[in-house]
């Protein structure tokens, strides 16, 4: 078990361990919810990470793809 310790604040160090597992840099949000009796801590995701592929395909659409690796190939 992981542990932390409150401060008299109700201040919390999330653990390095935790925080690799979880993915969560500064700056970032995490969640808590309660469910059945225990917490749960989450990433808050505000943006997809694909969000950045999107449309960059788009002058491919319609195309087969069979046709897209024969070209990649010189045929």
């Amino acid at each position: 078990m992981i542990t932390a310790k409150v401060t008299s604040k109700g201040r919390v160090t999330i653990p390095k361990e935790v925080r690799e597992r979880l993915g969560v840099r500064p700056g970032e949000n995490i969640g808590f919810e309660e469910k059945d009796g225990m917490l749960i801590i989450t990433k808050v995701v505000t943006r997809s990470p694909f969000d950045k592929w999107v449309g960059r395909l788009e002058r491919l659409r319609g195309r087969r793809s069979d046709d897209q690796v024969g070209e990649a190939r010189g045929r």
